[in-house]
């Protein structure tokens, strides 16, 4: 690889980090269904045609910073669940939904594009499956391996005959866990991200104060719903 390949592409990694960055801020203003290429384009001193190079559609750029957003949250209860011990099922339950809920308060705008509305006319690709999937992967492990050690109860009603097909994407995740576990599992994560929804996109306003309190109880709770032992 040559100096001048090399100085290019550090120059091209520059930019792109350059226009994502604005991106965001753009996203806190206007939403991501407001998201515009020319205005990225005017922000940076750039003429329009110019940032297609980096981004050929709004699409592009929509795709890149949900990829980045699914990441960073990835990345956040990856770290978070890692620094527990291995047999303390329940911490490593706490420690990832405190992982969540920290990343979403601290990047709401950032949060909403990945698990608010969707954005009229966008169809996210295959590219963002990844990404997606490292929370999921977090949580996933957690219960499967509280299952196989036998510090997570079996809920005493059997999954429905007709979520069998619903539920094979989770045994991909969860090898070996029995289908009415996965379902509990699944409700208990929703009861997270669902919480979540509600604190970011202001549902607990002038409601719950001690919010931070009161989500520990709620996920201690789901902890105890989920028989998840320390």
């Amino acid at each position: 690889m040559t100096a001048s390949r090399t100085a290019r592409e550090r120059v091209r990694a520059e930019l792109t980090r350059e226009i994502t960055d604005i991106a965001r801020r753009q996203l806190a203003t206007e939403g991501a269904g407001g998201l515009s290429l020319r205005a990225v384009a005017r922000e940076m001193g750039m003429v329009s045609s110019a940032i297609y190079r980096y981004f050929p559609s709004r699409d592009d750029l929509l795709t890149t910073l949900i990829i980045d957003g699914y990441n960073a949250l990835g990345e956040a209860v990856e770290r978070a669940e890692a620094a527990c011990p291995r047999e303390d099922f329940q911490r490593r339950w706490l420690a990832a939904c405190h992982a969540v809920r920290d990343w979403a308060v601290a990047h709401p705008h950032e949060y909403a594009l990945i698990y608010g509305s969707p954005v009229p006319g966008y169809q996210a690709p295959e590219d963002t499956i990844a990404a997606r999937l490292r929370d999921v992967t977090v949580l996933s492990r957690i219960t499967s391996d509280a299952w196989r050690a036998g510090a997570m109860r079996a809920p005493e009603a059997e999954a429905p005959r007709e979520l069998e097909a619903d539920a094979a994407v989770f045994r991909e995740l969860m090898a070996g866990v029995p289908d009415n576990v996965i379902w509990l599992s699944v409700a208990a994560w929703t009861t997270l991200y669902g919480w979540v929804n509600f604190e970011v996109f202001g549902q607990f306003n002038n409601t719950i104060e001690n919010r931070r309190a009161a989500f520990e109880h709620s996920m201690r709770l789901t902890a105890g719903t989920m028989g998840l032992a320390q």
